[in-house]
């Protein structure tokens, strides 16, 4: 079994005491962690057998956990600015999805997984197309991240009619993925049946695939994102989203809904009541015009919510530091400086977007016997990151991408030293930018 010492700055645990430790250090044996060591203890530890990284300029916090994602967009960046949700949807997003290719599925993926990456996310939740899935789910086997994955279902589509799979075929094709992907790759990869949407849906596809999830598996859909798709909503159910979800028996413990922006007080009782999760994507609800979710009155309410960055083209990036600094200003003309603390997002970026997915007792935290998935931060730039409460906020509102230096899942390196170990992204950019040339001439 491979051991490694991380002799680190600090280290932000993110456990029940929400210790930070300065000085202190990590050993890794194999997947795991296999000790948390205080500066103290790492002075009189015996020669380590292993390999020992002087980290002692950085900063080692949980990997940050995304709930929720879409790696098949990640080619449209800056291709669907200045849209609404549904024209977004109609005008390009359906259109460009119709027309991957396997190719250009993992083109997509892998451009993604390198942004994500190198921003310091270990483990997402994503939702795919209709199609190549299987080539989303190579993408992450070969680049070593951890993920829920799961095909987008479709069988109605008043937007984009061509883009739809037969009830049948979408639930028979779910259920053989389900089969061959939940709990592959030594378990890092997991599935989440992932209708797309109420408007994008009928009942009995919604139904019978919530009947699927066991054994860890989640339901991963979109709810009550934008004022246009609730009035549709309405019209078609006679209720709100969520109230539908409710009265057709797929609103559970786990149930993860992205945005939530349009919530009567029934359903954020019933969230509440149901323990169901939500994905809170601030930078997507604010360039789609959409709108701001009441997040500090729903955590109030004891209801789970992590954050996500959605798709590249509606974001336009894949970065959590991006995510938690929207995430804590947004709130604060509304609801006062003091609301959203630095702390409180960055629970929402780690321990708390990994209980949603039910990985609670595995990641985003850094404790004996977890994974050993850790980031690696420089903060020398970042003014007073070791002051008293300046740790969180250096992260959360000084932190960027830039200040990324190592990345593990697993115990193993995806991004050190500045480096991909996994990709080469050069050769990924290169990549992406011949299949996007070649998906367009498809569209046009």
């Amino acid at each position: 079994m491979n051991r490694t010492l991380l002799k680190t700055g600090a280290v932000v645990t993110m456990d029940s005491g929400r210790r930070i430790l300065p000085g202190g250090g990590i050993v890794v044996a194999g997947d795991r962690i296999e000790r948390v060591v205080e500066e103290k203890e790492l002075r009189d530890l015996p020669p380590f057998e292993g390999e020992v990284v002087d980290a002692r300029r950085l900063v080692a916090v949980p990997g940050f956990v995304q709930t929720h994602l879409h790696l098949c967009q990640s080619l449209f960046r800056g291709l669907a600015d200045g849209l609404p949700l549904l024209d977004w949807l109609k005008l390009r997003i359906f259109p460009f999805e119709a027309a991957h290719t396997a190719a250009s599925m993992h083109a997509s993926a892998m451009a993604g997984i390198a942004e994500l990456i190198r921003s310091g996310t270990t483990t997402i939740l994503d939702m795919g197309s209709i199609h190549h899935e299987e080539e989303v789910v190579r993408a992450i086997e070969e680049t070593g991240l951890r993920a829920f994955v799961g095909k987008a279902m479709m069988d109605v589509n008043t937007l984009y009619p061509s883009f739809i799979e037969p009830t049948a075929e979408s639930l028979a094709a779910t259920r053989r993925q389900a089969e061959q992907w939940h709990g592959s790759a030594g378990g890092r990869i997991r599935y989440a049946v992932a209708p797309r949407f109420v408007l994008s849906c009928t009942d009995r596809l919604l139904r019978e695939a919530y009947e699927m999830t066991k054994d860890g598996m989640l339901f991963h859909t979109h709810a009550a994102e934008n004022r246009n798709e609730m009035d549709a909503v309405r019209k078609r159910c006679g209720m709100q989203n969520v109230e539908f979800f409710e009265s057709i028996g797929v609103l559970h413990a786990n149930t993860c809904l992205a945005h939530c922006i349009w919530l009567n007080e029934r359903e954020v009782g019933l969230l509440r009541d149901r323990q169901a999760k939500v994905a809170h994507c601030p930078s997507s609800n604010l360039k789609l015009g959409s709108g701001i979710a009441r997040v500090p009155e729903l955590m109030a309410r004891g209801i789970s919510v992590s954050l996500g960055a959605d798709g590249a083209p509606c974001n336009n990036t894949l970065n959590m530091f991006e995510e938690m600094r929207l995430a804590a200003l947004i709130q604060k003309p509304e609801h006062g400086a003091e609301s959203m603390a630095a702390q409180t997002v960055f629970e929402m970026a780690t321990v708390g977007g990994a209980a949603a997915l039910g990985l609670g007792g595995d990641v985003g935290i850094i404790e004996q016997g977890r994974k050993a998935d850790i980031v690696l931060l420089d903060l020398e730039r970042v003014w007073n990151p070791y002051e008293p409460g300046g740790m969180y906020s250096a992260i959360v509102y000084s932190g960027s991408a830039e200040n990324v230096r190592g990345v593990l899942v697993d115990g193993r390196w995806l991004y050190r030293g500045g480096e991909h170990t996994t990709l080469d992204e050069s050769q990924v950019v290169h990549t992406a930018r011949v299949e996007l040339h070649r998906l367009l001439q498809r569209v046009t």
